[in-house]
């Protein structure tokens, strides 16, 4: 492999040292690369470095959300709760990097800001935030689909006097809310899980609603020894499950949808999936994503779970969500509708009265009422999926800017390579499961991939992989008839691109489980001699032709 020359030149350049960067470095030490990270914090965790606001937790099951790539780290490491708050996240991904020597390999404080591809030399050419420059033979992005922010229009206003907060930028020493007026936008994950702890600290909450949401509870608790060394004992075959799985989780499923049970099994089977608790309440039925019939039925019933938690009936009335139940990113909460009855809290449907702008005192309304605040926190999301990549100013082929080749939407092969960038590697990019399947299970399958594919290209003296356009055309247009089958399209989300004012309008999640997947891109693709690619050396032109291949799955 490439020497490390005062680490300016080596085989590998990683972006990020959350859950996807860690696992990459590690992994490609293992092939005998010589790898550099850069991560733009102070330190590993990604995600959980930067969103350590009041609440902030996973929402699968720890035990799910690990890595299974070490079976020692996976019995040396004991979760302390069902759902894993994110102190305790942080904790084990700093565990990982210290354990494997990761760290050593990573520069922080430090971001990629371009990437430029020299087809004379199939390499990429970085240059960093610090002014450094480094050469690799590969690219692999880790820089996760959840981690450029999204702020509003009006919050580049700088007339608001008081304190202003991003749930994804989170202060490490934390925020002091104490007798003060704060004021929250957004209601996703971040907002329902921060809203009920700052309510007990603040002297006055006011909500900024912009979508009422359903949230299902997530019945956390800590977990005795019992639990923990059954979990341990059977690593193998949760793992295994989870492999074997659409969404990345061991969970139980009915054969048949809601249409086809009687009102009492319907009943039964959504107070099982209630009682257990948390996201998988998405799975209660095989065809909630699919059927509007079967969605309408369990929209209804946890409808009915969540409006006896709300006291006030107008309050009741705008917290009701007006989409199919999981359309938008399912929230697990925890006491999140109770905190509207409190007194200290004031919920403002924004549906009524949009934000016009930020003033000295607060937030000004359409209708020209000033909510006054002393601290305002932006719970307002990611440019989800493409955000952080589009940011490093990337070019590849020619001269062809990703922002170029993106213009319409993010086009690419598997969610893992884009046609014109070769040795560009995603990590759950867009056009992969990513959002819709357990992330380091996806994560691990995916640098898996990755890694066996640039020993291939070693092995057989190709100097680089670049998928073709057809087959980038073929997958993303699969990508968007998959979506086109489920009530996901039904609805403006971050799932489309549509939080974000001037992105394109393209579903950004494969759909067709991780379990197909995982079959598609490692049996048909790789073992098939990585049909839909060119491999070429930096010499010539590709020797060796992708063959052609229908892009069609069940």
């Amino acid at each position: 492999m490439t020497a490390n020359n005062a680490n300016n030149v080596v085989d590998a350049v990683v972006v990020g040292a959350g859950i996807s960067g860690l696992y990459a470095i590690h992994r490609l030490r293992k092939s005998g690369l010589s790898v550099r990270g850069f991560e733009r914090g102070s330190d590993v965790g990604g995600t959980w470095f930067w969103n350590s606001y009041p609440g902030a937790r996973v929402d699968i099951e720890s035990k799910f959300y690990s890595y299974s790539f070490d079976d020692e780290l996976q019995q040396d490491w004991t979760w302390s709760h069902r759902y894993a708050y994110q102190p305790e996240i942080l904790a084990y991904l700093n565990h990982v990097a210290d354990r494997f020597g990761i760290r050593e390999h990573i520069k922080f404080n430090t971001a990629v800001v371009a990437a430029a591809w020299d087809e004379t030399h199939a390499r990429w050419n970085f240059t960093t935030s610090d002014g450094g420059r480094i050469t690799a033979k590969y690219f692999v992005n880790g820089s996760g689909g959840l981690s450029n922010t999204n702020r509003p229009r009006f919050s580049d206003d700088d007339n608001f006097a008081g304190e202003i907060y991003h749930s994804g930028e989170w202060p490490n020493d934390g925020v002091d809310f104490s007798g003060k007026r704060v004021g929250i936008i957004g209601t996703g994950s971040s907002g329902i899980q921060m809203i009920p702890l700052i309510a007990k600290e603040a002297g006055r909450l006011s909500v900024f609603q912009r979508t009422a949401q359903y949230a299902v509870p997530a019945w956390n608790r800590s977990m005795d020894e019992a639990e923990t060394r059954e979990i341990k004992d059977h690593y193998p075959a949760i793992r295994q499950r989870v492999r074997e799985s659409y969404f990345g989780i061991d969970f139980e499923v009915p054969d048949h949808g809601a249409v086809e049970a009687s009102p009492e099994e319907v009943e039964a089977q959504l107070d099982f999936a209630w009682k257990r608790g948390g996201y998988m309440m998405l799975a209660a039925y095989p065809d909630i994503v699919l059927n509007p019939e079967s969605n309408a039925i369990v929209s209804d019933w946890v409808w009915k779970k969540i409006r006896p938690r709300i006291k006030d009936p107008k309050t009741a009335e705008k917290l009701r969500p007006k989409y199919p139940f999981g359309a938008k990113r399912l929230c697990v909460d925890t006491e999140y509708f109770e905190a509207f009855n409190r007194d200290n809290v004031d919920l403002i449907d924004l549906e009524e009265a949009g934000i016009e702008r930020l003033v000295p005192e607060g937030v000004r309304l359409a209708d020209g009422n000033i909510v006054e605040l002393d601290v305002l926190v932006f719970a307002t999301g990611f440019d989800a999926m493409t955000g952080a990549l589009l940011g490093m100013n990337v070019t590849g082929i020619r001269g062809l800017s990703l922002s170029e080749h993106w213009a319409d939407g993010p086009k690419n092969f598997l969610g893992i390579m884009i046609a014109g960038f070769p040795n560009l590697f995603m990590i759950t990019g867009p056009g992969s499961p990513s959002a819709f399947y357990n992330l380091p299970p996806g994560i691990e399958q995916h640098v898996d991939w990755i890694a066996t594919c640039i020993d291939y290209l070693i092995d057989n003296s190709y100097d680089y992989i670049n998928p073709t356009s057809e087959f980038e055309r073929a997958w993303t247009d699969h990508v968007t008839w998959l979506a086109q089958q489920t009530i996901f399209t039904k609805v403006k989300s971050w799932y489309n691109g549509q939080n974000i004012e001037g992105k394109p309008n393209q579903f950004l999640i494969y759909a067709g489980g991780g379990i197909t997947y995982r079959a598609f891109t490692e049996q048909t693709i790789a073992a098939g001699g990585y049909r839909g690619f060119e491999l070429g050396t930096a010499a010539g032109a590709a020797v060796h032709p992708s063959e052609r291949l229908m892009v069609t799955m069940a």
